[in-house]
């Protein structure tokens, strides 16, 4: 076994090394511009451009002109819910979202706010889902979009993506739907889910960061979107600026593995979730898990452990790479938003972990991994008086805690 080991795979992941082997010819070999049309450089570029399209067509079941080249997930998501809102502002100006989303859709919604959009944004039940009643309830004459993520990448719960559709589709409103977390690990098939706009990004299904890709519906009906960023007119006038060339063929490469190889990696993923899980159970009291027990990523297990710190919890576990909260808000000493949406108190939000697995984890690294949070959470206990004094039956909270 190798150290340190790395189970935060919702964060990022590391490039495989088949991705990383068809792109190297395309930093100095084949290194031409895609929008070169009058030599052989630019010819080979467009076309690697053209079989990465196709690649990612196939793991979507979309037409390969359908996806448009972005540099991640927060630009597609940016460019998806901005560029409908001013495209389509005329017929109206409300959205409808989920308080559990990524930031790069909820502050895409509060920037439209400031800009005189109404955004609703949908409260989820205690496991995490959102309520289809409350979707459709949410929609009037003036809504234009409706932005809802496949699956949560704090809690993994995975949304009725396809429900949400019909009903999108039943009213005539756009939906889009930030895949990041979902494509690649289970499938997305954006015809069947009736999905109109969908964002993914490379590093978070073992290709390279700073690429990724919004897929736009052409037809039933054919979507348009104003660009964020103005240029030479590249991908469909949408998204302007040179493409890159190593990275779409990483996301492509990417794409296809997935394809071929999601049945069985997510499988021994579940495998291995639920061995975490119960090994973790077994050893420890006052453990909860967060978000809905079934319908959730196979990669993922967000857990709370009662009287302890999560991040006292992290370091001492400076062997393994693990997540309290979202990697994109641990900056942020703030319970988990999306813990506390699911009505999880401050207390137990502050004391969650988040195990993300991955497709180069093993076994062996999983049984060390529970051995070594139940080492110290019961550590972490021993030294804290309110875990004694719960064990001893005295209710917490009607302690009178005497002040400074």
């Amino acid at each position: 076994m190798e150290f340190p080991i790395f189970m935060d795979n919702h964060s990022t992941t590391p490039v495989d090394p088949r991705v990383m082997e068809v792109m190297i010819p395309y930093f100095t070999k084949a290194f031409g511009n895609s929008a070169s049309r009058n030599h052989s450089f630019g010819w080979e570029a467009e076309k690697a451009v053209d079989r990465a399209r196709g690649q990612i067509a196939q793991l979507l079941h979309c037409q390969a002109k359908e996806i448009i080249f972005t540099s991640g997930a927060t630009e597609s998501n940016n460019l998806a819910i901005k560029g409908a809102a001013e495209m389509y502002h005329e017929k109206g100006n409300h959205i409808i979202t989920v308080v559990t989303e990524h930031k790069a859709v909820l502050d895409s919604a509060k920037r439209l706010e400031r800009d005189g959009f109404e955004v609703t944004y949908l409260p989820v039940e205690s496991d995490g889902l959102v309520s289809l009643e409350a979707v459709k309830d949410a929609i009037t004459d003036k809504t234009i979009l409706i932005s809802i993520m496949m699956a949560n990448n704090e809690i993994g719960v995975i949304q009725p993506i396809a429900e949400i559709g019909v009903i999108a589709k039943e009213k005539g409103v756009l939906f889009h739907c930030d895949a990041t977390q979902g494509v690649g690990k289970i499938p997305v098939d954006v015809q069947a889910m009736g999905v109109d706009l969908l964002s993914l990004s490379a590093h978070k299904i073992y290709g390279p960061k700073g690429i990724g890709a919004l897929y736009v519906r052409k037809r039933n009906p054919r979507v348009r979107i104003a660009p964020l960023i103005d240029g030479g007119g590249h991908e469909r006038g949408m998204r302007s600026g040179t493409l890159n060339i190593p990275g779409i063929v990483g996301l492509g490469e990417a794409c296809e593995i997935c394809e071929k190889e999601m049945t069985e990696e997510a499988a021994r993923m579940k495998r291995m979730q639920q061995r975490l899980q119960s090994l973790i159970m077994e050893g420890l009291d006052e453990v909860y898990l967060n978000g809905h027990g079934e319908k959730r990523l196979p990669q993922n297990l967000n857990m709370s452990f009662a009287y302890v710190e999560g991040e006292s919890l992290l370091m001492g576990l400076k062997e393994i790479a693990l997540s309290s909260g979202s990697a994109c808000t641990t900056a942020s000493l703030e319970p988990s938003y999306v813990l506390r949406a699911l009505g999880v108190g401050s207390d137990l939000a502050h004391s969650s972990l988040r195990f993300g697995l991955g497709r180069f984890n093993t076994d062996e690294e999983v049984d060390y991994v529970a051995k070594r949070v139940i080492e110290t959470v019961i550590r972490l206990r021993e030294m804290s008086p309110l875990y004694e004094m719960a064990k001893e039956g005295i209710d917490l909270k009607s302690v009178q805690w005497a002040e400074h």
